[in-house]
């Protein structure tokens, strides 16, 4: 097929296209500033109409991943990349007649903070989703899934906490609070969490564009199915790096109102920078979150295949190889 993917600079997104392209698929790319990868690359911003509509004409499929992911910001540049941008999608797809749309979110469009065991993909609810980017995907899944028709078959995926070599997002952030010596437990460390190693991330996507039309309609969450207490995944991720995991422990209240002074803190300043805590990343650290991956394997004919301890170990290895 030919398949257009925003967002190919992200490692999710470059992953995914040379993924693609590997199935023989004919990839093009959309993003800002150029990738580098083998195929046809139209550079541009999501939020601009008129460069949505050139890169999806001639399409079969869309890979929908290009997002504003962070924990700060102004609310008007979620919405500009997240919700408007999807929106331009949405309306490229209908114009350009585009039979297939996989559309990227996060299982926290669905998180009100409470602890989540076994579960499934519950609806996207911006009222409860906590924080700028988890609201803005919320309403950006909702518009997805509201545009499925005979015409256009949509289907949402929601990889969960993706890591691998060369993340910025989730991995490099640990490591180089650990390295700072500023990595500290919230809580116990004993929450359960799941988290997804990219390549099965990116097969998970591979096979919902496959899927999408005969599976359309809803949302599926993706992850590797192995969860683990957050110590044990900030120490192994650090172990990787060969830096110190965490020292300490910051009891869950202390670590709410810390966080919540920080975001007041960077929103009156006007700070771009990431603050050293959020009350999102609080949550996240203290509480459960692993889902029920049965009807995903079944939908998308799709199992991981890299387990957690060998996912750990070739980050070790990339860590250890020469730059």
């Amino acid at each position: 097929m030919k398949v257009l993917l925003t967002g190919a600079t992200s490692m999710l997104g470059r992953a995914a296209a040379e993924v693609l392209l590997a199935k023989g698929h004919e990839v093009s790319v959309l993003q800002r500033r150029p990738a580098g990868l083998p195929c046809r690359e139209v550079l541009g911003d999501i939020a601009d109409p008129a460069v949505v509509r050139r890169a999806t004409t001639g399409q079969d499929a869309v890979v929908h991943l290009a997002a504003k992911v962070d924990v700060t910001g102004r609310w008007a540049d979620y919405v500009r990349v997240n919700i408007d941008g999807t929106r331009n999608v949405i309306d490229a797809c209908r114009a350009a007649r585009v039979p297939r749309l996989v559309h990227v979110s996060t299982p926290s469009v669905a998180h009100g903070g409470r602890a989540l065991v076994g579960a499934g993909a519950e609806p996207a609810d911006p009222a409860r989703a906590r924080g700028h980017y988890a609201r803005s995907k919320a309403i950006a899944e909702l518009d997805a899934l509201a545009a499925d028709s005979p015409g256009l078959a949509v289907l949402v995926v929601r990889p969960h906490l993706v890591w691998g070599p060369g993340d910025t997002q989730l991995v490099g952030r640990i490591v180089a609070r650990a390295r700072a010596g500023r990595l500290l437990l919230i809580g116990s460390g004993a929450a359960l969490i799941d988290t997804t190693y990219v390549d099965n991330a990116v097969a998970a996507l591979a096979a919902a564009v496959a899927a999408c039309g005969a599976v359309h309609g809803e949302s599926l969450i993706v992850s590797n199915g192995e969860p683990r207490p957050v110590q044990e995944v900030l120490a192994r991720l650090c172990r990787a790096a060969a830096v110190p995991g965490p020292r300490g422990r910051v009891p869950f209240p202390a670590a709410w109102l810390a966080g919540g002074a920080a975001e007041c803190v960077w929103a009156l300043t006007g700070r771009r920078d990431t603050p050293p805590l959020t009350r999102f990343l609080v949550e996240q650290l203290a509480t459960a979150h692993w889902f029920d991956q049965r009807h995903t394997h079944e939908a998308l004919d799709w199992a991981p295949h890299v387990g957690l301890d060998d996912g750990f170990a070739l980050l070790s290895a990339w860590y250890a190889s020469p730059t």
